[in-house]
């Protein structure tokens, strides 16, 4: 039983001291350093906000609509830092994998860690925006950590199943650099989904049955406002309700049971 719990507490070392040294790593020799952590998603939130609030004129019907976009912005930022990061670092700690020997997933876990810290930051800078703002603080904030965990877990899927084919071939990265763009604008970051539902309830149904979607309109719901739609409160089924959750489980299940069939193979193929 000691050798287990030795080696469980060295993987959880290895961990905090990865995750420590990717973060500092991220802004090294940067004016402003980790700064950048809180300045990115604000940039992106302030060029959508000019472009589609005033200047388009999204969002006259949603309360709260600049916290409501700041939030969405903030969520689709950590889904596409955490998959990034987590499908790059393999290839990244390449040369510690053929140096040492642990459990390879550890690089993956570390990497998406660093886009965690950066979430919680901009969720903090949100919560203050929102009160800011007049959003009333309700019980149900504390459904929101579930929520990300669900957004967390799905991105951890997809970087382990797509880190491991990274390591053979080098094009996925850029594969889902083009696939991230496109999957912007099919996920309710600037727009509503009661625009969409009012040309097709059809496609509204698609959209709120990826999971993305689906996280950040329930973050949304429990943290700024009880008029967002979500797919607890416009899909009728229960089985299509169940959709998204199914289908991060499956990601998850799959791309770690990938991921170790092919973490032998890693020193060899780096």
């Amino acid at each position: 039983m000691g050798i287990p719990l030795v080696l469980c507490k060295k993987n959880r070392i290895l961990l905090k001291e990865l995750t420590k040294t990717d973060f500092k790593l991220r802004y090294q020799g940067s004016v402003l350093g980790y700064l950048w952590a809180l300045l990115r998603p604000l940039m992106m939130f302030a060029i959508l906000y000019i472009v589609f609030a005033k200047l388009l004129r999204f969002g006259n019907d949603i309360p709260h609509y600049p916290v409501y976009l700041l939030c969405g912005t903030t969520m689709w930022s950590f889904f596409t830092e955490c998959t990034s990061q987590g499908l790059q670092a393999m290839i990244t700690r390449g040369d510690l994998i053929r140096k040492v020997s642990f459990p390879k997933y550890i690089v993956v876990v570390s990497s998406t860690l660093t886009a965690v810290i950066n979430m919680l930051i901009n969720l903090f800078v949100v919560i203050v925006f929102a009160l800011i703002n007049g959003v009333t603080p309700s019980w149900t904030w504390l459904l929101v950590p579930v929520f990300l965990l669900e957004l967390y877990a799905l991105s951890l899927g997809i970087s382990f199943l797509l880190g491991a084919i990274n390591v053979r071939y080098r094009d996925v990265m850029s594969i889902w650099d083009v696939l991230v763009q496109a999957l912007f604008y099919a996920v309710p970051i600037i727009y509503p989904i009661s625009m969409v539902a009012g040309t097709s309830a059809l496609a509204a149904k698609v959209i709120l049955a990826n999971p993305i979607a689906q996280a950040i309109q329930d973050i949304r719901f429990n943290l700024i406002t009880t008029e967002t739609t979500t797919t607890w409160n416009f899909l009728d089924s229960w089985a299509l309700k169940i959709v998204p959750i199914i289908v991060v489980i499956v990601i998850l299940i799959w791309g770690s049971l990938y991921f170790r069939k092919r973490s032998k193979h890693f020193a060899e193929e780096i």
